[in-house]
């Protein structure tokens, strides 16, 4: 696969030169050439969901540091992240970080676990976000804050940072070797996904304790329930058809909702999946990796391992069974729903487009713009078919000086209900605040998807914007994240 040509987006001076680099990448992606500004802006408009106000249409995912403590509780860095959540002024807090419901289920030794030893650890984080945003903006009555429920399934690393230990939903021909999975026994069993229900049910308990307006039933990336989505291939109640793919779903929301009927539920989806993705060893420069190629597929044809991927050529998209999905969703009276694609550990470039990619990706096969707009477009196809529903788009960040344009467009015409952003905010908390009242950003805070908050993790390191975050620039972990880097890691 040829390394793709990107053009670097601060180089497009002008709203003008990005529309006609758009035009020559031939991708269907619109912007305002000018982003309202106050009250007029499409971004600071109100939305009401059940009998809430939600103050504006900027929502924050949910961003781990991998710095929690050993027993899944808060620390120092976490309660700045939380801080900078609420200094950011979106209103719709999308799962803060994600929370295991049970300590075997950690992606990392370091993630919060949603259990009773730490609720008022928990409870704090909930208590400082609130606080900063009220010191900043003088109002948090209409704010809504969502945890976000995870196992990570096929990604756990629950003891060792870089040790896994999967438990997953399937036997996958093509990601059984690449994480480890090398038994039929580490496939939950029937008898074992009741006990995962009630942990399900015990975290929510939990999170509408600490304070939490809903729970996100995290259903994106690879982890365990989005895999279950694709559990095409497995025998018995919880494969096979949709509907048995969704049980584990169901089950845990008709728990929630018998335990604690207050709470809202939410659902992160990875709306679409493509086959893994690896590194061109063909194409390799010297000093970097080479650029994604899909992992032969031609054995696994037709390809019934994953979610909302053609069948025949799965390095495409179908969205029949997303739209399915979402029904189920509408049918469960479902209603906040967070869109995604892919997964960051097998196919990043279609989950987090980036000029620059982690340590154990690979160079951008396309130009990240193209990840932008599928992205986009696809929240833009599920929301005129889903109009009751409330869609959180995802994908922006690296639109970088374009992202107001991009966002004011996409609010104003109905495609997408609420912009959500990740760590960018973390380095550049004023963000959000800049795109709205100056309709531009400051270049020099804007996060440039060098990939540093991810490829620390990968190698076991705190996750943070080293490049941009002076905070990050002098932590304990940045002079072995530099030497990682040097030596290439």
């Amino acid at each position: 696969m040829t390394p793709a040509k990107i053009t670097r987006l601060p180089a497009l001076k002008t709203v003008s030169a990005f529309r006609e680099h758009l035009r020559n990448l031939r991708i269907d992606l619109h912007c305002e050439e000018q982003p309202a500004t106050g009250s007029a802006s499409a971004l600071t408009q109100p939305l009401t969901f059940r009998n809430r106000t939600i103050g504006n249409r900027w929502a924050i995912h949910p961003m781990e540091g991998w710095d929690g403590t050993t027993s899944g509780g808060v620390t120092e860095p976490m309660l700045r992240r939380w801080q900078r959540f609420g200094e950011s002024g979106a209103k719709l807090i999308w799962g803060g970080e994600a929370m295991a419901v049970r300590p075997d289920g950690r992606a990392n030794p370091n993630q919060l676990i949603l259990h009773e030893a730490n609720q008022a650890g928990i409870a704090g984080l909930r208590t400082t976000l609130v606080q900063a945003h009220q010191a900043r903006f003088g109002r948090t009555d209409d704010l809504l804050i969502g945890f976000q429920l995870t196992h990570s399934g096929r990604f756990c690393r629950p003891e060792d940072k870089k040790r896994l230990t999967p438990r997953v939903a399937f036997r996958h021909p093509l990601l059984d070797a690449k994480f480890g999975v090398t038994s039929d026994s580490l496939v939950f069993t029937d008898g074992e996904l009741g006990g995962l229900v009630e942990d399900y049910v015990r975290a929510a308990v939990i999170a509408a304790n600490a304070g939490a307006d809903f729970v996100d039933i995290k259903h994106c990336h690879g982890y365990l329930l989005h895999e279950f989505l694709g559990a095409h291939t497995r025998p018995g109640p919880y494969g096979g058809s949709l509907a048995n793919r969704t049980r584990l779903l169901r089950e845990i929301v008709a728990g929630i909702r018998a335990a604690v009927p207050h709470l809202e539920i939410g659902v992160r989806l990875s709306a679409f999946d493509f086959v893994p993705f690896k590194p061109d060893p063909s194409q390799a420069e010297p000093g970097k990796l080479g650029p994604g190629m899909p992992e032969d597929f031609s054995r696994c044809l037709p390809y019934h391992y994953g979610f909302g991927v053609c069948a025949d050529h799965p390095i495409e998209y179908d969205l029949t069974e997303t739209i399915a999905f979402l029904q189920i969703l509408a049918d469960l009276d479902i209603r906040l729903v967070n869109l995604s694609a892919g997964s960051p550990y097998y196919n990043p470039h279609i989950q987090r487009p980036a000029i620059y990619p982690p340590s154990d990706g690979y160079q951008p096969p396309e130009d990240p713009l193209i990840g932008v707009a599928r992205q986009i477009n696809v929240v833009r196809q599920l929301k005129a078919r889903f109009p009751d529903l409330l869609l959180v788009g995802t994908g922006y960040s690296y639109l970088q000086e374009y992202l107001p344009h991009v966002a004011e467009y996409y609010v104003r015409h109905g495609h997408v209900d609420v912009v959500g952003l990740g760590r960018a905010v973390l380095s550049y908390p004023a963000m959000l605040v800049d795109a709205t009242t100056r309709g531009s950003l400051e270049p020099r805070f804007i996060c440039r998807t060098f990939s540093d908050c991810t490829t620390a993790p990968r190698n076991g390191l705190r996750s943070g914007c080293y490049p941009l975050d002076d905070y990050y620039k002098n932590f304990a972990d940045a002079p072995a994240l530099k030497e990682l880097k040097k030596r290439g890691a």
